[in-house]
């Protein structure tokens, strides 16, 4: 499982120029998923999202966690983080889990978000051709893999 964790003042995903998920301040997630990834991965990297000290204090500019000031979470779906790109000029998607089974470990894993953060956990919808846009803060972006 691999995070890319962008600290935002504000994000928002379209489809079809909609919205159906924005956030505040807080973490913009795009999440992608591997075939050796379990229900013990979803909830270790979690755990681990939620404790990441990357927003700013009055002592020092990354020690607070995204629960210590109320943040807002978007997790959004992306299987092109286990691109591989060794051979050749088209990258493979062998690495990424298939999509039947990503599908319900992502779903895993924002119910296990929204359990631990009591702040706006929102989403994209998974599978779907979505417009992510955001105000990177810092900037600041981060990679989380188990």
């Amino acid at each position: 499982m691999k995070l890319v964790i962008q600290r935002v003042t504000q994000s928002n995903v379209k489809i079809d120029n909609q919205i159906v998920g924005e956030i505040g301040k807080g973490m913009m997630v795009l999440v992608g998923l591997t075939h050796a990834d379990t229900e013990d991965t979803v909830a270790t990297l979690a755990n681990r999202l939620l404790k990441l000290r990357i927003f700013p204090d009055d002592h020092k500019p990354m020690n607070l966690s995204i629960g210590d000031f109320g943040g807002e979470i978007l997790l959004i779906s992306q299987f092109t983080l286990y691109a591989n790109t060794k051979k050749g000029n088209r990258p493979s998607f062998v690495d990424a889990m298939e999509p039947v089974e990503a599908e319900v470990l992502f779903d895993q894993f924002v119910a296990k978000v929204a359990e631990l953060h009591p702040n706006k956990v929102a989403t994209g919808r998974f599978g779907a051709d979505m417009a992510v846009e955001l105000i990177n803060d810092g900037p600041t972006t981060i990679v989380l893999e188990a």
